[in-house]
Formats: C-alpha cells, sequence, structure tokens
C-alpha cells in the first residue's frame, strides 16, 4: 500500500462499450481504497502541457505589481492572482508557500446568475500575456470533458444513470488552477509548507504536476507516501463532495505538498464542481437500515463557500461586511 494505482483509461475512448466495466472497476477500487490515483491514456496532449507551462512560468515571472492587476481578492467570485500566502490550507501551519492563478466557466457580466449576484459566477480575469485567454479557456473545456468521462465511470459501480454527474453539471463552477510553488528556501519559517495537509473540497480533482515532485498523500495507516510525478499520467483525488455524496464509500484522501529544494515546482489542478445549486445528499446505493446517511443535505454553493471561509481570510472578510 505505498504506490498509487496508474489505470489506463484509453479503452473510455473507444466504440467498445464493454471495454467500460473492467475501467470502472478499477477506478471504483481506488477510489474505495485510496480516494486517490494516476490516469494515463488521456485525451490531453504533451503538446498542451507544455504549452501550459510555458504560459504559466512567464506569467508568474511577472512583477508583482502586474499580476495583482487581477487580484483574486479583488473579486467577488474567485478569479484571478492569488499572491503567496494567500491561502492557508492546514491551520496549525503558517500560510502556504505558493502563488495561483484561478479561472472557472466563463459566463458575461450581463448572465441572468451574474446580474443576480449568484456566488462563484462572473466573468474571467486573464492577464494580458498573447495567447493566454484562449489557451486557457480551451483547456478548462477540456479538462472539464475528461472530468465527466471519468465521473461517467464511476457512475457503474455507484449503481446510478450514465448521465447522472451529467445533468448536474451544466454550467458547473469547475476551477482551472496554474500553481506556483517557489523554493523551499524561500519560506518565511521551517514550518511554512507548499500546501498544507488538507482535503480537496469538492467532487474530483485532476492534477498535473511537473517533474520536481512534493506531493504527498496520506495512506489508510496514517502515512504520508509520496506520489511523484509520472510522464503523460494526471493525478486523480476525490473530494469531501464526492465523500459525502458515497456516504464515504468513496475516499476524501488527505495530502500536502512539500515545497521542493533549491527548484520552483508547477502544478495545474483541475478542481470538478457541479452547477452550484447541485444537491449533494446520498445517493440511493450508499445507504442501507445498516449505513444510514452520514451528512446532511447541502448543496455545491453552500458547501464550498463554507469551506472557501476556512481556507482564505478575505472570504470570511467579505462576508463579514
Amino acid at each position: 500500500m505505498n504506490s498509487l494505482p496508474i489505470i489506463d483509461i484509453s479503452p473510455l475512448y473507444t466504440d467498445d462499450q464493454n471495454a467500460w466495466p473492467a475501467v470502472a472497476e478499477q477506478i471504483d477500487h481506488a477510489c474505495r481504497e485510496w480516494g486517490f490515483f494516476y490516469i494515463k491514456g488521456h485525451p490531453i496532449s504533451a503538446q498542451r502541457i507544455d504549452a501550459l507551462l510555458d504560459h504559466a512560468q512567464r506569467f508568474f515571472a511577472l512583477p508583482a505589481a502586474e499580476k495583482l492587476k487581477i487580484d483574486i481578492t479583488q473579486t467577488r467570485h474567485h478569479r484571478g492572482y492569488g499572491a503567496i500566502a494567500t491561502e492557508q490550507l492546514d491551520p496549525d501551519k503558517p500560510s502556504d508557500l505558493k502563488e495561483t492563478f484561478d479561472m472557472g466557466l466563463h459566463l458575461s457580466a450581463n448572465h441572468p446568475e451574474v446580474l443576480a449576484e449568484k456566488p462563484l459566477r462572473g466573468p474571467n480575469r486573464h492577464p494580458a500575456i498573447p495567447g493566454w485567454e484562449a489557451l486557457m479557456e480551451q483547456h478548462y473545456l477540456d479538462m472539464q470533458a475528461l472530468a465527466q468521462t471519468l465521473l461517467r465511470a464511476m457512475t457503474l459501480a455507484l449503481d446510478i444513470d450514465r448521465d447522472f454527474f451529467d445533468k448536474r453539471f451544466l454550467e458547473p463552477v469547475s476551477v482551472l488552477r496554474m500553481i506556483h510553488y517557489p523554493p523551499r528556501h524561500t519560506a518565511s519559517s521551517a514550518e511554512q509548507q507548499g500546501a498544507g495537509a488538507h482535503t480537496d473540497y469538492g467532487c474530483i480533482t485532476l492534477l498535473y504536476q511537473d517533474s520536481a515532485g512534493g506531493l504527498q498523500v496520506k495512506n489508510v495507516k496514517g502515512e504520508w507516501i509520496d506520489a511523484p510525478p509520472i510522464d503523460g499520467t494526471f493525478v486523480v483525488n476525490l473530494g469531501d463532495m464526492m465523500a459525502r455524496w458515497s456516504n464515504d464509500r468513496y475516499r476524501s484522501t488527505p495530502h500536502r505538498v512539500i515545497s521542493p529544494l533549491g527548484v520552483g515546482r508547477y502544478s495545474m489542478p483541475f478542481f470538478a464542481e457541479p452547477h452550484p445549486d447541485t444537491r449533494i445528499e446520498c445517493l440511493p446505493g450508499c445507504q442501507s437500515a445498516e449505513q444510514p446517511a452520514k451528512y446532511p443535505t447541502t448543496t455545491c454553493a453552500e458547501f464550498l463557500l463554507s469551506r472557501f471561509a476556512d481556507t482564505y481570510a478575505y472570504r470570511r472578510e467579505q462576508e463579514a461586511v
């Protein structure tokens, strides 16, 4: 139990429907045992990843004043640049040694949900880097499609309709994030980590990490194990929302990032989250008289906003106003 499973999902992209159950079974086993796994055989090209890394490195190398033109703390809908120490994922440690760029589904300023000031809804805020916006917006759509392919495979083991998640991911609040972790010697103290120990809030996360490494996952024994970069893969993990849906049948596993020594680290997680009004309640096949639902029903937006307030001081300050 000291290395995460690697699952080839290429059969999900063939016309052979008989190939789905075998892949779904592997995903189901990984979700129960680990809550984490690698995927290979996905349609995101190496050329796409190289282009994204190039753009991310150029953006994070800009002067602070330029990056802060899209300061995430100056927006109601959580889009743009997050400076170092904006996040504190582990409440017992210093704020995280990382800087970020966040984007979501682009909704124009005159969209009904934006006009109604629905939380987490609004236009994206991109830096003025040639080619950036088109690249990021396309990658967002492609990652959403990949996430929904994985979710479709999960419906087989969860014994729910194949389109269960598709229906709930219309106009989702999924987030594509670029992260730069500066080298560890820049930390404010020995206690400051790249990303403190935490579980993800949402449904599923798909992570690209560069060759620097540093991701660690807590196994069932409570031991931290390395989840090293593997060429051509994404790391997939489940979040708290999926744990609630599945009544903890699927694990939302603590993980952290130890900033590497001497080098910067770049990663690109995609957090797949449904439409904000989606009800998050125990699936019928995941409860019984012996195992009743553990969690009260909530909505996607209510749950995410409660978790944001724990992580971001600026969100707490906005709510207090």
